[in-house]
């Protein structure tokens, strides 16, 4: 699909490397798609509820982020996975100071 296209298209998006890695996002913010798309399909959050998370958002922006999102759902969903997965592995990798303190608080009285 050309820009122009996309533009067209997805009047509220952009995608820009610099912004998000190049994720799409509402322009002229760094709010991602899929972090409405979160929201609405996980969170269950209606485009009203949205809007009251990200108050400088309109309506129209929020329908066209969703919009993407359902236009691009495969390829956005396996790009949540691998973030996912990125994040437990990261996680176990390197656990937090507090989970090595409370553990170790916890194995003390435990």
């Amino acid at each position: 699909m050309t820009q122009l296209a996309q533009k067209m298209k997805y009047p509220y998006i952009s995608m820009n490397k610099n912004i998000r890695q190049g994720q799409p996002v509402i322009s002229g913010t760094s709010i991602r798609v899929l972090d409405i798309a979160i929201r609405y399909e996980v969170m269950d959050m209606t485009p009203e509820d949205i809007q009251v998370s990200f108050p400088h958002l309109t309506l129209s922006q929020i329908h066209d982020a969703l919009s993407f999102y359902y236009d691009h759902k495969i390829e956005m969903d396996i790009e949540w996975k691998k973030a996912l997965e990125e994040s437990a592995q990261a996680r176990r990798n390197h656990p937090s100071l507090l989970e090595n303190k409370i553990g170790q608080v916890n194995h003390l009285h435990g």
